[in-house]
């Protein structure tokens, strides 16, 4: 996870806020120059269409409502949070959330000022983007997750808030040096690396995440980089390039059990595809810690979330994570039912007794909450039992 010391951000954000504009430094955010694209460009072709495909598109500047089409200062279109509505919507199962899903309102100093640099250098954080209900704590404590290539994903899993798109191979070149300016100015000393999926480059983009990992090493030797990436669409040889980059965790999330595999994830992800992954990145480099992460709520049985742990370990997955799925929109997927905070300790002893080396599970554990504390083999610190009260 990404930490900032807290008071150094009270004390110093507006020297922090100098030195990142002095030197550019906008690690996950996007580029403010367009991609040329032929002669007219993408951005000029796009601000001509009032709508795609039946979806009116927003011209670019104005605030797309969830579900519409708008278009990015890159001059692509993409769906803001990632699924377009489709007229009436299935209202969630479970009427209300329990007490044990009430995360604390985002607010304090700390919040403020961490939701300051994101909004003055744009960073790209997953902690917005996919609408994480522990966005207060998490700022708060100074903890954040970048997100690297981008904003817009080239899937549209129907779980994911993420924004969806086409960014027509754009990246931001100097999103390596900028991510290592970022790690070095907040003085983090374990760091999570996030990203879109990017079907749309050649090789979905290892390259260059692999290249903001070693450029993050290089400015900060000292840093543990956890890289939640892609599945680069199984292409093995791409899993490697990241591997080899000098990370310590590779994480790549199975999300779902096998039978809710589609429709819970887009088409061209697949449940064996990541285990694929897994199993490749852990024989490929067997000193780096393997990672993944189930939801639970979408209609699985306790059989089938059994089998998937059986699943994961078989491939040699060290480290997984168990939480409640939380419907980010009305166009996403009902959530089927609540798990209860017992259910997810049972499974975490279910998870341990196969032979994890950790499984943090929690109703509002994600897979990159408190990614620093995994090892302490204590739930990274949360107490399920006190929530139930």
């Amino acid at each position: 996870m990404l930490r900032l010391d807290v008071d150094y951000l009270k004390r110093d954000v507006g020297e922090m806020k100098a030195d990142l504009r002095a030197t550019g430094a906008r690690a996950g955010f996007c580029h403010s120059r367009p991609p040329i694209f032929g002669s007219l460009g993408v951005s000029s072709y796009n601000r001509r269409m009032s709508n795609l495909k039946g979806i009116p598109v927003v011209e670019e500047g104005a605030r797309a409502r969830s579900g519409e089409k708008y278009v990015t200062p890159q001059g692509f279109t993409a769906i803001r949070d990632g699924i377009k509505g489709h007229g009436p919507v299935e209202k969630t199962a479970p009427y209300g959330k329990p007490p044990w899903l009430r995360a604390r309102a985002p607010a304090g100093a700390g919040f403020q000022g961490v939701k300051a640099i994101v909004k003055e250098h744009r960073l790209a954080t997953v902690c917005e983007e996919a609408k994480c209900p522990n966005i207060g704590e998490c700022w708060n404590a100074g903890t954040a997750t970048i997100m690297l290539m981008g904003a817009v994903c080239t899937r549209a899993c129907r779980f994911c808030a993420v924004d969806t798109g086409n960014p027509h191979g754009w990246l931001d070149a100097d999103e390596p040096k900028n991510a290592a300016q970022t790690v070095a100015l907040m003085k983090l000393k374990y760091v999570v690396l996030t990203s879109v999926n990017r079907d749309d480059l050649a090789d979905g983009g290892a390259a260059h995440y692999a290249a903001c990992i070693r450029a993050i090493k290089e400015r900060n030797p000292q840093t543990a980089v956890e890289a939640l990436t892609p599945d680069f669409q199984g292409v093995l040889k791409d899993v490697e390039v990241v591997v080899d980059s000098g990370l310590e965790v590779f994480a790549q999330n199975i999300e779902t059990v096998r039978r809710l595999t589609h429709p819970v994830r887009d088409p061209r992800a697949g449940y064996e595809q990541t285990l694929r992954v897994l199993e490749h990145a852990k024989r490929h480099k067997p000193s780096v810690l393997t990672k993944s992460s189930v939801m639970l709520g979408l209609g699985e049985t306790e059989q089938e979330v059994e089998e998937t742990l059986d699943d994961l370990r078989a491939v040699g997955v060290d480290i997984v994570t168990l939480g409640q799925y939380l419907r980010p929109t009305l166009n996403h997927l009902p959530i089927q039912r609540f798990v209860t905070p017992a259910e997810f300790d049972g499974f975490r002893e279910s998870a341990l007794a196969r032979g994890f080396l950790e499984c943090v599970s929690g109703p509002l554990v994600r897979s990159s909450y408190r990614a620093e504390q995994a090892l302490n083999r204590n739930n990274a610190g949360l107490d399920n039992r006190s929530l139930a009260k």
